[in-house]
């Protein structure tokens, strides 16, 4: 075997589960995320399987963030016997042990004491490393590997990871991408590309797509919550508690902000009349609640845009209007109250692909009502609740939707955002393989279709640019 190799335990053939071992030499390797595979296709408690390789010999675990399709197999990593660092940037060093909590309680245990020791034994690992810094990870006298973490803009805390590697004298750069964000993330600064990649191992989750101008988003966003007021109904939007859930919080404060600012306009329905300023928007889900205090607390990790909020003396995501729900007892109560009111209100609960999580209490007591709209701002999986609702949105007649072994017939309207994703498209993915001048280019995390339309992209781009490129798909 040639050094340096990669070698791909996870994400090769779909767009879940990253997984990536850099092999430097015949003993020592380095271990690029540790992911869950999701969906469908996941094979039955995939999060308690032991990994299918041996952790001896890996010096790092180097985490690009902190979805769980990128560590959520770290429980199994550490049963199997890993007691290396954990290397992610500070940021993520903060929000780890949230994801890692929650995903221990809900598939392994929620034993208190078991719980305690599982978490003392993530926070022993974690290294917090400085984004642009670069970090010794091997130093041998013919073995150096250094590693340098970069702004990914995907979430808070997300990076790509530099590896410069040095064996036998010759020396090779390798850079994994991670997730690349969308440029306009209303919070994230912009990913730039690496100065250099000799090899470059890119996502290509939208590989064979553009993303639609999200520049009117936050517009689409006013006209829905325009719509609820004159309905007298609620919005229920389904979204991951990590990224998503942020994102909307802060376009919902800059849209009451400016609403504030031009009068407070109300709606006016027979004797009844709604203001904006009286719009409850209610989080109901304990980790995101616990994500957005950690947020909130590296605000200066924000863009200068969003900081600049912040030094007005505005709270992005902890305004006035903000109502968090903690206990099951008080959730209920909320969807009882809406149930049974005309009173407008926002809901934001997990999870995104309605399988799960509070958002199915409110899918079951309010999918039957027209007042009510159902709005998804993120992808849905094929097969998941939020898939067959989704598909409903302009469908004639009612159709129906098993939630818990039980059918709901759906009147509710149903809307879906544009603009919203947290994925570079095509654009994106071509621009930071051109930025970098990649040499060869190792496609990953991504459906078939994606990687193989993202490959032919590649070489024609680098092509018209007068510019050699290998690219590969992993398998």
């Amino acid at each position: 075997m040639q050094f340096p190799s990669i070698f791909h335990h996870g994400g090769a053939r779909g767009v879940t589960g990253s997984c990536h071992r850099l092999h430097l030499d015949s003993t020592t390797s380095l271990l690029v995320d540790c992911g869950l595979e999701q969906g469908a296709e996941a094979p039955a408690g995939a999060g308690s399987l032991p990994p299918d390789f041996t952790v001896q010999g890996i010096q790092a675990l180097v985490i690009t963030h902190v979805h769980l399709d990128h560590v959520g197999r770290i429980p199994a990593l550490l049963a199997a016997g890993y007691r290396g660092p954990i290397l992610c940037s500070e940021p993520s060093a903060k929000l780890l042990p949230l994801v890692l909590e929650d995903a221990y309680k809900l598939t392994i245990s929620s034993e208190p004491a078991q719980v305690a020791r599982y978490l003392e034994i993530i926070d022993s690992l974690v290294v917090p490393v400085a984004f642009g810094r670069w970090h010794s990870v091997v130093e041998k006298s013919e073995l150096k590997c250094m590693i340098r973490l970069q702004r990914a803009g995907h979430l808070l805390g997300s990076a790509y990871v530099e590896c410069d590697v040095q064996v036998a004298g010759n020396n090779q750069r390798i850079v994994f991408s991670g997730d690349l964000g969308h440029e306009g993330n209303p919070l994230l600064r912009q990913v730039q590309p690496p100065e250099r990649a000799d090899v470059l191992v890119l996502e290509s989750t939208y590989g064979d797509r553009l993303h639609p101008d999200r520049s009117d988003r936050q517009q689409q966003l006013e006209r829905v919550i325009d719509r609820a007021l004159q309905d007298r109904g609620t919005i229920l939007i389904p979204a991951f508690s990590l990224g998503r859930t942020q994102e909307l919080l802060f376009e919902l404060e800059d849209i009451l902000h400016r609403k504030a600012l031009l009068g407070d306009p109300a709606v006016v329905q027979g004797d009844d009349t709604y203001a904006w300023s009286q719009l409850p928007i209610i989080l109901d889900s304990p980790l995101s609640q616990r994500i957005t205090s950690v947020y909130r607390q590296l605000h200066h990790y924000w863009n200068d845009e969003a900081s600049a909020r912040v030094s007005q003396g505005r709270d992005p995501l902890g305004f006035g209007q903000l109502v968090c729900i903690d206990t099951h007892a008080r959730h209920r109560q909320v969807v009882n109250y809406l149930k049974s009111t005309g009173r407008p209100a926002i809901v934001i609960a997990g999870n995104g692909m309605c399988s799960g999580g509070r958002i199915v209490a409110y899918l079951k007591a309010m999918l039957a009502d027209p007042r009510h709209e159902i709005v998804f701002v993120g992808y849905q999986a094929k097969g998941t609740p939020g898939a067959v609702i989704q598909a409903s949105e302009g469908a004639e007649g009612f159709v129906q939707i098993d939630l818990d072994g039980e059918l709901y017939e759906i009147r509710a309207k149903v809307a879906s955002l544009g603009g919203y994703s947290g994925h570079a498209d095509q654009a994106g993915l071509v621009e930071f393989a051109q930025g970098c001048n990649a040499r060869q280019v190792v496609l990953v995390h991504g459906e078939g279709r994606a990687k193989q339309t993202l490959a032919r992209v590649l070489r024609e781009a680098f092509a018209a640019a007068g510019s050699e490129l290998s690219v590969t798909i992993a398998e």
